[in-house]
């Protein structure tokens, strides 16, 4: 396998009783790579993403970061990731500043070195103005922003962000752009979004998923090709049409 590849995902499979959510998906991200995972409501890019990082069991299939299964080997693999869920922080009564340092602390630094990360952290997603302020007070763009913070607070060498600029403004959603295109070089990072401008905007390579299953994996460019008005909006609504729809058009 390629040296580089810092996330394996193997026949990965998730099924809740006879429903299968995602049915046997497999690729690998290698450092330098910003991978947009895209498909419509329902499609199991959610349910991917928690099982890549550990937080639900895959029914089968195995998912391992920088080479440590997320399951049999969970707390290594979770060093290695840095992951923004669906939906806001917890603590909603926290400070920003105070729920950073407590990450920071569960990630193992103390001292200086809590200063230090929730410093960069800050710095990176622009949370200065917000510091003192309970989480439950901030808009849902500042929330995604904290959510973000918490993410890269331990400089991981793996991002999984599940929409990370939803609820953004456009400067924001530039700025977020701006710095994982900036640390995209040394990372492998996986973006799961609903927004085409985003694939189109930041990630060298899109894999779409629909019913549980990959049916593209390419670059955007290639992906382009695929539809003569080399729009990719179209791309995507003619590969993830219901098939009934597809044959009749």
């Amino acid at each position: 396998m390629d040296g580089d590849a810092l996330i394996q995902i193997d026949g990965l499979t998730k099924r809740f009783g006879s429903f299968t959510a995602v049915d046997h998906v497999s690729f690998d991200v290698d450092r330098g790579e910003v991978l947009g995972f895209l498909g419509p409501n329902g499609a199991g890019k959610s349910t991917t993403m928690r099982m890549l990082a550990g937080f639900m069991p895959p029914t089968s299939g195995t998912a391992r970061i920088c080479g440590h299964d997320v399951q049999t080997d969970s707390v290594a693999a979770r060093r290695m990731l840095g992951f923004l869920p669906e939906g806001a922080p917890t603590y909603p009564d926290m400070t920003v500043v105070a729920f950073l340092r407590f990450c920071a602390r569960i990630r193992g630094y103390a001292g200086y070195g809590i200063d230090d990360r929730v410093e960069c952290a800050v710095d990176l997603t622009r949370l200065e103005d917000v510091l003192l302020q309970p989480i439950e007070t901030l808009s849902k763009g500042f929330k995604r922003r904290v959510g973000l913070a918490q993410a890269l607070l331990h400089d991981p060498p793996v991002l999984v962000l599940d929409e990370p600029t939803d609820g953004l403004d456009p400067n924001q959603k530039h700025e977020v752009r701006a710095l994982i295109d900036q640390m995209a070089p040394h990372k492998a990072i996986v973006i799961s979004t609903h927004l085409l401008e985003e694939v189109e905007a930041i990630c060298t390579r899109a894999i779409i998923i629909a019913a549980g299953r990959v049916i593209a994996d390419e670059t955007p460019d290639e992906l382009r090709a695929r539809h003569p008005s080399g729009r990719l909006d179209e791309v995507f609504r003619a590969l993830t049409l219901p098939e009934e729809e597809r044959d009749a058009a």
